[in-house]
Protein backbone atom coordinates (compact mmCIF):
# COMPACT_ATOMS: atom_id res chain seq x y z
CA UNK A 1 0.00 0.00 0.00
CA UNK A 2 1.51 3.34 -1.05
CA UNK A 3 1.20 6.55 0.97
CA UNK A 4 -1.54 7.94 -1.30
CA UNK A 5 -3.71 4.85 -0.95
CA UNK A 6 -3.16 4.64 2.79
CA UNK A 7 -4.00 8.32 3.25
CA UNK A 8 -7.20 7.99 1.20
CA UNK A 9 -8.25 4.94 3.25
CA UNK A 10 -7.73 6.87 6.50
CA UNK A 11 -9.70 9.86 5.24
CA UNK A 12 -12.59 7.68 4.07
CA UNK A 13 -12.70 5.96 7.46
CA UNK A 14 -12.90 9.32 9.22
CA UNK A 15 -15.59 10.46 6.77
CA UNK A 16 -17.74 7.47 7.65
CA UNK A 17 -17.16 7.84 11.40
CA UNK A 18 -17.35 11.61 11.86
CA UNK A 19 -19.19 12.74 8.74
CA UNK A 20 -16.25 14.78 7.52
CA UNK A 21 -12.49 14.63 6.91
CA UNK A 22 -9.78 17.03 5.76
CA UNK A 23 -7.09 16.42 3.15
CA UNK A 24 -4.81 19.32 4.03
CA UNK A 25 -3.04 21.11 1.17
CA UNK A 26 -4.21 18.47 -1.30
CA UNK A 27 -3.86 20.87 -4.23
CA UNK A 28 -0.53 22.36 -5.21
CA UNK A 29 0.19 26.07 -5.02
CA UNK A 30 -0.01 26.25 -8.81
CA UNK A 31 -3.37 24.46 -8.88
CA UNK A 32 -4.80 26.85 -6.30
CA UNK A 33 -3.47 29.88 -8.18
CA UNK A 34 -5.05 28.64 -11.42
CA UNK A 35 -8.44 28.18 -9.72
CA UNK A 36 -8.23 31.62 -8.10
CA UNK A 37 -7.45 33.21 -11.46
CA UNK A 38 -10.34 31.33 -13.03
CA UNK A 39 -12.68 32.43 -10.24
CA UNK A 40 -11.71 36.05 -10.91
CA UNK A 41 -12.32 35.58 -14.63
CA UNK A 42 -15.74 34.07 -14.05
CA UNK A 43 -16.81 36.96 -11.84
CA UNK A 44 -15.59 39.57 -14.30
CA UNK A 45 -16.43 38.02 -17.67
CA UNK A 46 -19.19 35.49 -17.16
CA UNK A 47 -21.33 36.79 -14.30
CA UNK A 48 -22.83 39.61 -16.37
CA UNK A 49 -24.46 36.96 -18.56
CA UNK A 50 -26.07 35.19 -15.62
CA UNK A 51 -29.36 35.85 -13.90
CA UNK A 52 -28.58 38.46 -11.26
CA UNK A 53 -25.15 38.98 -12.74
CA UNK A 54 -25.49 42.65 -13.57
CA UNK A 55 -23.29 43.44 -10.56
CA UNK A 56 -20.06 42.50 -12.32
CA UNK A 57 -17.44 45.05 -13.23
CA UNK A 58 -13.76 45.66 -13.86
CA UNK A 59 -13.07 46.97 -10.37
CA UNK A 60 -11.65 44.20 -8.13
CA UNK A 61 -13.96 45.40 -5.38
CA UNK A 62 -16.92 44.46 -7.58
CA UNK A 63 -16.00 40.79 -7.23
CA UNK A 64 -16.99 40.96 -3.59
CA UNK A 65 -20.61 41.73 -4.45
CA UNK A 66 -21.26 38.07 -5.16
CA UNK A 67 -21.86 35.42 -2.53
CA UNK A 68 -21.64 32.50 -4.94
CA UNK A 69 -21.83 31.35 -8.54
CA UNK A 70 -23.70 28.07 -8.96
CA UNK A 71 -22.62 25.48 -11.55
CA UNK A 72 -19.30 27.16 -12.47
CA UNK A 73 -18.16 23.86 -13.99
CA UNK A 74 -20.52 24.70 -16.87
CA UNK A 75 -18.58 27.92 -17.48
CA UNK A 76 -15.02 26.74 -16.92
CA UNK A 77 -13.15 23.76 -18.34
CA UNK A 78 -10.74 23.98 -15.40
CA UNK A 79 -13.52 23.70 -12.84
CA UNK A 80 -15.08 20.89 -14.85
CA UNK A 81 -11.77 19.01 -14.73
CA UNK A 82 -11.47 19.70 -11.00
CA UNK A 83 -14.66 17.70 -10.40
CA UNK A 84 -12.55 14.60 -11.05
CA UNK A 85 -9.32 15.70 -9.36
CA UNK A 86 -7.43 12.56 -8.26
CA UNK A 87 -7.27 13.69 -4.62
CA UNK A 88 -11.06 13.97 -4.64
CA UNK A 89 -11.77 10.75 -6.50
CA UNK A 90 -9.35 8.72 -4.35
CA UNK A 91 -11.32 9.59 -1.21
CA UNK A 92 -14.84 9.48 -2.63
CA UNK A 93 -14.47 6.07 -4.26
CA UNK A 94 -13.61 4.74 -0.81
CA UNK A 95 -16.20 6.75 1.12
CA UNK A 96 -19.14 6.54 -1.33
CA UNK A 97 -18.37 3.64 -3.65
CA UNK A 98 -16.53 2.85 -6.89
CA UNK A 99 -19.09 4.56 -9.14
CA UNK A 100 -19.41 8.28 -8.43
CA UNK A 101 -21.25 11.07 -10.21
CA UNK A 102 -21.39 14.82 -9.63
CA UNK A 103 -24.44 17.01 -10.15
CA UNK A 104 -23.41 20.42 -8.83
CA UNK A 105 -20.59 22.86 -8.20
CA UNK A 106 -20.61 26.18 -6.35
CA UNK A 107 -17.99 28.91 -6.26
CA UNK A 108 -18.23 30.88 -3.01
CA UNK A 109 -16.64 34.34 -3.07
CA UNK A 110 -17.36 35.62 0.47
CA UNK A 111 -15.68 39.00 0.56
CA UNK A 112 -14.82 40.77 3.82
CA UNK A 113 -17.97 41.51 5.81
CA UNK A 114 -20.19 39.08 3.90
CA UNK A 115 -22.48 36.72 5.83
CA UNK A 116 -22.17 33.00 6.33
CA UNK A 117 -24.81 30.29 6.00
CA UNK A 118 -26.82 28.93 8.93
CA UNK A 119 -26.89 25.31 10.08
CA UNK A 120 -28.05 23.04 7.29
CA UNK A 121 -27.67 19.60 5.72
CA UNK A 122 -26.91 19.44 2.02
CA UNK A 123 -29.15 16.44 1.43
CA UNK A 124 -32.13 18.63 2.32
CA UNK A 125 -31.51 20.38 -0.99
CA UNK A 126 -30.02 17.61 -3.13
CA UNK A 127 -31.88 14.36 -2.35
CA UNK A 128 -30.40 10.96 -3.05
CA UNK A 129 -32.10 7.59 -2.69
CA UNK A 130 -29.29 6.00 -0.65
CA UNK A 131 -27.97 8.83 1.59
CA UNK A 132 -24.78 8.93 -0.47
CA UNK A 133 -24.52 12.70 -1.04
CA UNK A 134 -21.10 14.11 -0.23
CA UNK A 135 -19.25 17.38 -0.76
CA UNK A 136 -15.67 18.27 -1.57
CA UNK A 137 -15.06 21.81 -0.25
CA UNK A 138 -11.84 23.16 -1.79
CA UNK A 139 -10.27 26.10 0.04
CA UNK A 140 -8.95 28.70 -2.41
CA UNK A 141 -7.84 30.94 0.47
CA UNK A 142 -6.76 30.09 3.99
CA UNK A 143 -10.04 29.50 5.84
CA UNK A 144 -10.05 30.70 9.46
CA UNK A 145 -12.57 31.52 12.15
CA UNK A 146 -12.00 35.22 11.42
CA UNK A 147 -12.84 35.01 7.71
CA UNK A 148 -15.75 32.57 7.99
CA UNK A 149 -14.48 28.99 7.82
CA UNK A 150 -16.78 25.99 8.00
CA UNK A 151 -18.13 24.76 11.32
CA UNK A 152 -19.32 21.15 11.67
CA UNK A 153 -21.01 18.99 14.30
CA UNK A 154 -19.00 15.76 14.15
CA UNK A 155 -21.15 12.65 13.99
CA UNK A 156 -24.36 14.54 13.26
CA UNK A 157 -24.78 12.50 10.06
CA UNK A 158 -25.20 9.24 11.97
CA UNK A 159 -28.92 9.43 12.89
CA UNK A 160 -29.79 9.68 9.19
CA UNK A 161 -32.43 12.31 9.98
CA UNK A 162 -33.04 15.38 7.83
CA UNK A 163 -34.02 18.00 10.37
CA UNK A 164 -36.76 20.52 9.50
CA UNK A 165 -35.98 23.83 7.81
CA UNK A 166 -37.24 27.34 8.48
CA UNK A 167 -36.53 30.87 7.34
CA UNK A 168 -34.61 33.12 9.73
CA UNK A 169 -33.74 36.78 10.21
CA UNK A 170 -30.25 36.37 11.68
CA UNK A 171 -27.97 38.92 9.96
CA UNK A 172 -24.94 36.71 10.62
CA UNK A 173 -26.17 34.43 7.82
CA UNK A 174 -27.46 34.76 4.28
CA UNK A 175 -31.12 34.13 3.51
CA UNK A 176 -30.89 30.39 2.89
CA UNK A 177 -33.12 28.51 5.36
CA UNK A 178 -31.71 27.00 8.55
CA UNK A 179 -32.08 23.56 10.06
CA UNK A 180 -33.60 23.44 13.54
CA UNK A 181 -35.02 21.10 16.20
CA UNK A 182 -31.93 18.88 16.15
CA UNK A 183 -30.45 17.37 19.36
CA UNK A 184 -27.19 19.32 19.23
CA UNK A 185 -26.03 22.76 20.32
CA UNK A 186 -23.34 25.18 19.23
CA UNK A 187 -21.19 23.70 22.01
CA UNK A 188 -20.98 20.51 19.93
CA UNK A 189 -19.59 22.36 16.91
CA UNK A 190 -15.95 22.73 15.92
CA UNK A 191 -14.35 25.09 13.38
CA UNK A 192 -12.60 23.57 10.38
CA UNK A 193 -9.68 25.92 9.79
CA UNK A 194 -7.61 24.88 6.76
CA UNK A 195 -4.88 26.36 4.55
CA UNK A 196 -5.54 27.11 0.90
CA UNK A 197 -5.50 24.00 -1.25
CA UNK A 198 -7.08 21.80 1.40
CA UNK A 199 -10.18 19.73 0.67
CA UNK A 200 -12.86 19.28 3.31
CA UNK A 201 -15.07 16.28 2.55
CA UNK A 202 -18.41 16.04 4.33
CA UNK A 203 -21.51 13.84 4.30
CA UNK A 204 -24.83 15.12 2.98
CA UNK A 205 -26.48 14.59 6.39
CA UNK A 206 -23.75 16.40 8.36
CA UNK A 207 -24.89 19.60 10.06
CA UNK A 208 -22.57 22.41 9.07
CA UNK A 209 -22.53 26.19 8.81
CA UNK A 210 -20.22 29.15 8.30
CA UNK A 211 -20.07 32.55 9.98
CA UNK A 212 -19.56 36.03 8.62
CA UNK A 213 -16.17 37.02 7.18
CA UNK A 214 -15.17 39.44 9.93
CA UNK A 215 -12.01 40.69 8.29
CA UNK A 216 -11.89 44.19 6.83
CA UNK A 217 -10.18 43.06 3.61
CA UNK A 218 -9.79 39.86 1.65
CA UNK A 219 -11.86 36.93 0.48
CA UNK A 220 -12.64 33.46 1.78
CA UNK A 221 -13.14 31.73 -1.55
CA UNK A 222 -14.04 28.07 -1.90
CA UNK A 223 -15.02 25.76 -4.73
CA UNK A 224 -17.60 23.25 -3.50
CA UNK A 225 -18.53 20.20 -5.56
CA UNK A 226 -21.30 17.72 -4.73
CA UNK A 227 -21.20 14.00 -5.48
CA UNK A 228 -23.20 10.83 -4.94
CA UNK A 229 -23.24 7.14 -5.73
CA UNK A 230 -23.93 6.53 -9.41
CA UNK A 231 -26.23 3.65 -8.39
CA UNK A 232 -28.70 6.06 -6.79
CA UNK A 233 -31.37 7.91 -8.71
CA UNK A 234 -31.31 11.69 -8.31
CA UNK A 235 -34.89 13.01 -7.81
CA UNK A 236 -33.85 16.66 -7.89
CA UNK A 237 -35.16 19.57 -9.94
CA UNK A 238 -34.14 23.13 -9.18
CA UNK A 239 -37.49 24.65 -10.18
CA UNK A 240 -39.21 23.29 -7.06
CA UNK A 241 -42.43 21.35 -6.71
CA UNK A 242 -43.15 17.76 -5.73
CA UNK A 243 -40.66 15.27 -7.13
CA UNK A 244 -41.40 11.57 -7.50
CA UNK A 245 -38.62 9.43 -5.97
CA UNK A 246 -38.44 7.45 -9.20
CA UNK A 247 -37.43 10.51 -11.20
CA UNK A 248 -33.78 10.85 -12.07
CA UNK A 249 -32.05 14.09 -12.99
CA UNK A 250 -29.51 13.29 -15.68
CA UNK A 251 -27.62 16.58 -15.62
CA UNK A 252 -24.55 14.86 -14.19
CA UNK A 253 -20.82 14.34 -14.68
CA UNK A 254 -19.37 10.88 -14.05
CA UNK A 255 -16.09 11.20 -12.15
CA UNK A 256 -15.32 7.54 -11.36
CA UNK A 257 -16.40 4.07 -12.41
CA UNK A 258 -19.37 3.29 -14.63
CA UNK A 259 -22.85 4.75 -14.99
CA UNK A 260 -25.57 2.10 -14.42
CA UNK A 261 -28.11 4.38 -16.12
CA UNK A 262 -26.01 5.34 -19.13
CA UNK A 263 -28.80 4.42 -21.52
CA UNK A 264 -30.77 7.42 -20.20
CA UNK A 265 -28.14 9.76 -21.62
CA UNK A 266 -27.00 13.11 -20.20
CA UNK A 267 -29.23 16.20 -20.32
CA UNK A 268 -28.02 19.78 -19.82
CA UNK A 269 -30.77 21.33 -17.67
CA UNK A 270 -29.31 23.43 -14.85
CA UNK A 271 -28.04 26.86 -15.80
CA UNK A 272 -25.29 28.74 -13.96
CA UNK A 273 -26.56 31.59 -11.82
CA UNK A 274 -25.40 34.09 -9.21
CA UNK A 275 -26.51 33.95 -5.59
CA UNK A 276 -26.76 37.51 -4.29
CA UNK A 277 -26.68 38.42 -0.61
CA UNK A 278 -30.32 39.43 -0.50
CA UNK A 279 -31.78 36.57 -2.54
CA UNK A 280 -34.30 34.53 -0.53
CA UNK A 281 -33.77 31.37 -2.50
CA UNK A 282 -33.28 27.80 -1.41
CA UNK A 283 -29.65 26.87 -2.04
CA UNK A 284 -29.10 24.24 -4.65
Amino acid sequence: MDDTTGRADQLAAQYRADGYCVDREALTTNEVAALVNEATRLCREEAARLVGGDMAGDNPDDLGRFLAIHFPHKLSSLMLATLAHPRIVNVLTRAIGPNVKSMQSMLFIKNAGKPGQAWHQDEDFIPTRDRSLGAAWIALDDATVDNGCLWVIPGSHRPGVLWPLRQHENPEYDFAPESFDFPYSDADAIPVEVPAGSIVFFHGHLLHKSLRNRRTTGFRRALVNHYMSAESLLPWWRDGGAIAPTQDLRDIVMVAGTDPYATKGIVDLNRPYVRAESARTTPA
